[in-house]
């Protein structure tokens, strides 16, 4: 009953994902990241994790004994990681498949801006080899996740008399985070570490966290919460408290944005695995990157930055280097997500912007900032016209000059005409058939368009054509008559 409904959300979802991540593009070949994520080398099922196909190795990976099995730099084949499966023993299947992991470039860690590396990315999944610079990768990582979008439910399943346990699935989920909305089973984190006490009533169930300065830090469930902590258990901070789902600005704010980074891509491939639909973590790690592209300014140091302003990580970090080599103060920032919708307003291109959503006040706080629009994206280059800047139309491309090829022929000795003979041969006919199919008069035809030298009558050469004799056709009596 909801496949038109579930067309539209589908459709909307590709929309905001193409959006956010347009101007993503292969932009160089490393751009020299010391950052990396930990990969499993098995799946939970405890196979071979093929997904590490394709990655570069951020580190050299060795085994126990230090037999290397991949560089540093290198891209990681189908045979190492069976090779890897293998030294690294078998994934204990009693740890939810948590075993093993390796170091790989991810698109997460990258510090191309604008646009991503090919080490950080990694092999095309279109052409099997590195991708190329010029790749729109963004785009086909929204295509990726968007297209599929259509097969997931839209249904919100209901969990029998447990209150507020509704757990959100299908295309509901992955819009809510991709949002980095506030989910609907909501888990609290534990902000401090400490011991936990837990008290029971009939109403509900308090988790007391005590701090190591004895401060109380009171968390209420409803009664029938299934909680993942014990009585008297010492945890750390950023400990999931309770069965649910976590809110990635919490998240963020206590473990940190790799933890949020990896926390979202994987919820997202929950959401898919269990409608059978198999995307590659890469599409969906680009998309969150966007999502934690930006940094919010707290205090703006010797800057020329404004507190509350919003940021990309990369300029940011290059300001602060600029103001700290020349003996000034940094500015000071603070880790923010924003949902795809927000961070596709928050783009550095107002172009881009205002043709994706709340066209008028885009343009006009693009007027009252006096902003500059840089066209690094597709859609701006698109707006007015000029070639968008991948594949071909990379600036890299456009400056290749090219060879001129051989001149055309001009006359026509230059076309390399056949002589009577030579035509005759070439049609198969015999010495004594010669060339009398054609018509009378073409041999001395030919003889002269010959004798027209090269080129020198090739202004007449349409009329003396057309001037050739036509053979009689027979008519239907048997009889020769003019053609007609």
């Amino acid at each position: 009953a909801d496949t038109a409904l579930r067309t539209a959300d589908s459709g909307y979802l590709t929309r905001r994902l193409v959006d956010v991540s347009q101007d993503v593009i292969i932009r160089q070949e490393d751009c020299g990241s010391e950052e990396y994520i930990e990969m499993r080398v098995h799946k939970p099922s405890g196979e071979a994790n093929d997904i590490l196909v394709g990655r570069v190795a951020a580190r050299e990976i060795k085994t126990k004994r230090g037999r290397v099995i991949v560089a540093q730099g290198q891209e990681i084949e189908r045979e190492h990681v069976a090779d890897l499966a293998t030294a690294f023993g078998e994934a204990p299947a009693h740890n939810g498949g948590a075993g093993p992991t390796v170091p790989v470039r991810s698109v997460l860690k990258c510090r191309t801006s604008p646009g991503v590396c090919q080490a950080c990315y990694g092999r095309s999944l279109a052409t099997g080899a590195l991708a190329q610079i010029g790749d729109a990768v963004g785009i086909i990582a929204a295509q990726s996740i968007g297209e599929p979008g259509t097969q997931l439910t839209m249904r919100t399943f209901h969990t029998g008399g447990v209150a507020g346990a509704d757990i959100t699935h299908g295309l509901p989920r992955v819009v809510e985070l991709f949002e980095a909305r506030k989910p609907k089973g909501l888990a609290k984190i534990a902000e401090d570490a400490g011991k936990v006490s837990i008290e029971r009533t009939e109403k509900a169930i308090t988790v007391v966290v005590t701090d190591q300065a004895g401060e109380e830090h009171r968390h209420t469930f409803p009664p029938r919460t299934r909680l993942f902590v014990e009585e008297g258990e010492k945890i750390d901070s950023g400990r999931q408290l309770n069965e649910g789902s976590l809110y990635p600005h919490e998240l963020l704010a206590i473990r940190g944005r790799t933890e949020t980074e990896l926390y979202l891509v994987n919820e997202v491939q929950e959401v898919y695995k269990s409608q059978g639909v198999d995307i590659n973590d890469k599409h969906i790690e680009l998309i969150v990157r966007q999502m934690l592209k930006k940094v919010r300014v707290d205090q703006k140091g010797d800057t020329d930055l404004l507190p509350g302003q919003f940021v990309d990580r990369q300029e940011y970090a290059r300001i602060n280097q600029e103001v700290l080599d020349a003996g000034g103060e940094g500015a000071q920032a603070e880790e923010i997500i924003l949902g795809i919708t927000k961070a596709s307003l928050n783009t550095d291109s107002f172009l881009s912007a205002a043709s994706f959503q709340e066209t008028t006040k885009v343009l006009t706080d693009a007027a009252l900032e006096g902003k500059i629009d840089r066209l690094n994206g597709l859609k701006e280059n698109v707006i007015i016209g000029k070639l968008i800047p991948a594949a071909t139309g990379l600036k890299r491309y456009r400056r290749i000059e090219i060879e001129p090829t051989e001149p055309l022929p001009r006359g026509l000795d230059d076309v390399g005409l056949l002589d009577g003979d030579d035509l005759a041969a070439e049609l198969g006919l015999g010495e004594e058939d010669g060339l009398s199919g054609f018509g009378p008069g073409f041999d001395q035809e030919l003889a002269s368009l010959e004798e027209l030298g090269n080129g020198a009558g090739s202004q007449s050469f349409a009329d003396e054509l057309a001037e050739l004799d036509v053979p009689d056709v027979p008519d239907e009596g048997g009889e020769s008559g003019s053609a007609k």
